[in-house]
């Protein structure tokens, strides 16, 4: 809109220039001298060619305002991805939020959330694997129209990036037996029971704080494995690795993780400034009272992490 502006204005200077020009020619020249004839008519043609040059100029202004991609990243972020109709999601490979198939294709609750509102903007998305350093800087070159790959919202983030709302909890969740789920819905009823934890993590820094029963083990595997073994109530671990590793399909199809215990959360990150996050938190508001995120959540065994939208 600016080069649109600064070059309309050149073609109105480069009118108002040339007007002056034909009086003065005319008023200096005598009416009856042949010679004054003809510095009066190059005096014309002159004129005419710059209207000729400004009419080209307006007609390459017009051009320029008429191309959807200049009209798109004048506008807003969201006309910017509609007008070159792809949505390209930043990721790095990361189990269950973005991770190829056995064919090659990238799927996971973040994989196939970004696909369903790039369809919702009638765009593509592509997936592009970056350095997570970097991340920013792809953001701001337009190498990449969005993170997408499980962010936890940290203050550093959402002062570099335009997030969205919190869809999924980063927490430490409990994992417990199947059949006795129901006695690790509530943080107050926890007190009565031992914990495995991997000593020195974050499931342990929440026994702690919650000031529960715990047995301190090598590794969150081995955390798992006191609870399959019947020698702790429950364990504590990552909620992503709960996803991955309990539940039907898995080697601990006995088990299956209940509530988070911490309050870190993923985001999206667009643009400083972009229009494309409150467009996100549109859709997140949609799917989630459609079911069709907790449905794709449930593919994932991510659905104890959603944050309600």
């Amino acid at each position: 809109m600016k080069k649109s502006t600064s070059m309309a204005l050149a073609v109105t200077t480069a009118l108002m220039l040339a007007v002056p020009l034909v009086g003065c020619g005319r008023t200096s020249a005598p009416a009856a001298s042949s010679g004054g004839s003809a510095a009066s008519m190059e005096t014309t043609d002159s004129v005419q060619t710059q209207q000729g040059a400004a009419a080209e100029s307006t007609q390459a202004v017009e051009a320029v305002s008429d191309d959807p991609q200049s009209q798109a990243s004048a506008a807003s972020d969201l006309d910017y991805v509609k007008g070159k109709g792809t949505l390209v999601v930043g990721i790095t490979d990361f189990e269950p939020m973005d991770y190829k198939d056995e064919g090659g294709e990238w799927i996971g609750f973040d994989a196939d959330m970004a696909k369903a509102f790039a369809e919702s903007l009638g765009v593509s998305v592509e997936f592009v694997e970056i350095d997570w350093d970097n991340k920013v800087l792809e953001l701001d070159g337009k190498t990449i129209d969005c993170v997408w790959n499980g962010m936890t919202l940290t203050p550093e983030v959402t002062g570099s990036m335009e997030c969205s709302r919190a869809y999924c909890n980063n927490a430490q969740v409990i994992v417990a037996p199947a059949d006795k789920s129901d006695n690790f819905q509530e943080k107050s009823d926890l007190s009565e029971y031992n914990f495995a934890v991997e000593a020195g993590s974050a499931g342990e820094q929440q026994a702690i704080s919650l000031e529960l029963p715990h047995t301190p083990v090598k590794a969150q595997s081995d955390a798992l494995m006191e609870v399959a073994a019947g020698t702790s109530d429950a364990a504590i671990i990552d909620s992503l690795m709960a996803a991955a590793m309990v539940g039907e399909g898995t080697g601990y199809a006995d088990l299956t993780y209940t509530i988070g215990l911490n309050d870190e959360e993923y985001g999206v990150g667009f643009r400083k400034g972009s229009d494309l996050a409150a467009a996100l938190n549109d859709f997140f508001t949609a799917s989630y009272q459609d079911g069709s995120m907790l449905e794709i959540a449930e593919q994932y065994g991510v659905q104890a992490a959603i944050v309600e939208q």
